[in-house]
């Protein structure tokens, strides 16, 4: 199982008994063997003899068939700021097949103590052209592009983001991440979303419809088939028994999540399983109801809220209560050193938080690609000041499924490629974010059952 460690980078660790991981196949993925001259050769199928020399480690972690799926992904990186460094710095290091990055902001001051791309001789020059080149030498066998201005990611339709495996935007606010995770819905791409401000953070994931398998050891009550929470569902669960060692039975259980867009997650309910909890309401923190509030904060004043202002105080603060009654969370839970401690932090780019949150988003897209272990669903909040992290399941069925979530069916959102100009798209997302939701005509079409 991965995880993501202060510095950022994404680990791993073996099995129990010290071995790899196994493959979906039940192997490893890759063989080794002695050659006739006592040298050892490794082997995996789809991957060249320099990728496996490269990848070696990670092939021992996860096996071929996941490196495979890494190596082939072409990712969509939106800023490339402290949190953005850090993605593009783990993905590269990956091994994926292309990265592209949006961002033609101005190198800064700033940037040069936040991100470690760029030199003071790049201030004034597009921030991802003067980080590309040492973004390359992390690993040649990647391919490291511009996309060019946001402005003009933001007039693309569907078509640019299909050829893209995954999509992640970080550091904008609500409508620039709806309207991106919009369109690349429609394109049947996965998106993320993410931010960083000083000590808090938070990740949000739009995977659309995502099948992964976990493996562990057979309990000895039967798993079921079918639905496991409102958004979870077990799909088969296939035995193994383990040919050496203590011959402990295994098995490997494959799931199937149901995500949806960031305009309905961002109005979303708790899960009543924690609302009907007064301990878990209690539990919930803070910054739940202040990112809401930011953004719509950032919505309405386009600016950030500034700590020293008394009348941004009383506006924030109010926002954020009533983010908070919107949530059924306790009076108590939004306290007033939190707003200050919050508002103070709003906008900061602290590397290690960026490491920590990035490292974490970096995790999940791993395993996303290799189609292994849970994924975040679908709101991760990082606080770093009280060292905690969350996750929070704020779903809501999108329109264009509601009609069909209860049938027990599995159900995939293909997208409306070709049938629908995203234009279309305006009118919803700025309804969402006023707190109105409505699918756009014709996408019930996009609907179609696995």
């Amino acid at each position: 199982m991965a995880e993501a460690i202060s510095n950022g980078t994404v680990h791993a660790t073996a099995q129990p008994n010290g071995t790899a991981p196994v493959a979906e196949n039940g192997t490893h993925g890759y063989i080794h063997g002695t050659a006739e001259n006592g040298t050892t050769t490794t082997t995996a199928s789809g991957l060249s003899a320099d990728e496996i020399a490269l990848y070696d480690r990670q092939l021992r972690l996860w096996g071929a068939e996941a490196q495979k799926r890494i190596r082939s992904a072409n990712i969509l990186l939106v800023s490339l700021r402290a949190l953005g460094t850090e993605i593009a710095k783990n993905l590269t290091l990956a091994g994926i097949n292309s990265l592209t990055i949006i961002d033609d902001e101005p190198v800064s001051e700033e940037d040069l103590g936040s991100q470690y791309f760029v030199r003071e001789e790049d201030i004034g020059k597009p921030r991802a052209e003067a980080a590309i080149p040492r973004i390359r030498d992390l690993n040649p066998a990647v391919t490291i592009r511009s996309g060019g201005p946001l402005a003009a990611l933001l007039a693309q339709d569907q078509t640019f983001y299909a050829p893209y495996t995954c999509v992640i935007a970080t550091d904008h606010d609500l409508l620039t991440l709806s309207q991106i995770n919009t369109t690349a819905r429609f394109a049947t791409s996965p998106f993320y979303a993410a931010a960083i401000h000083g000590f808090y953070g938070y990740i949000f994931a739009d995977l659309l419809t995502h099948t992964f398998a976990i493996e562990r050891e057979k309990s000895n009550i039967p798993t079921a088939i079918g639905p496991e929470t409102p958004t979870r569902s077990v799909v088969s669960v296939t035995a193994k028994r383990e040919t050496k060692g203590s011959g402990k039975t295994t098995e490997i259980v494959q799931k199937q999540e149901i995500y949806c867009p960031l305009i309905l997650a961002n109005t979303s309910p708790l899960p009543s399983s924690i609302i009907s909890s007064r301990r878990k309401l209690k539990a919930v923190p803070p910054l739940l109801p202040c990112l809401r509030a930011l953004w719509d904060y950032q919505r309405t004043l386009n600016a950030f809220p500034s700590p020293s202002s008394s009348s941004d105080l009383v506006t924030f603060t109010t926002l954020a209560t009533a983010k908070a009654r919107e949530l059924q969370l306790p009076l108590e839970t939004l306290k007033a050193d939190f707003l200050r401690s919050f508002m103070q932090n709003v906008g900061a780019e602290i590397p290690p938080t960026a490491a920590f949150v990035g490292g974490r988003l970096s995790e999940d897209v791993i395993n996303v690609l290799g189609r292994r272990e849970q994924p975040i669903q679908n709101f991760a909040l990082f606080d770093g000041e009280g060292l905690e992290g969350r996750i929070y399941s704020l779903w809501s069925a999108p329109p264009e499924v509601m009609g069909l979530a209860s049938n027990g069916q599995g159900l995939s959102w293909r997208g409306l490629l070709g049938s629908t100009d995203v234009s279309e798209l305006g009118g919803v997302v700025g309804a969402a974010a006023n707190g109105v939701t409505s699918a756009p005509a014709g996408a019930a079409d996009a609907i179609v059952l696995d």
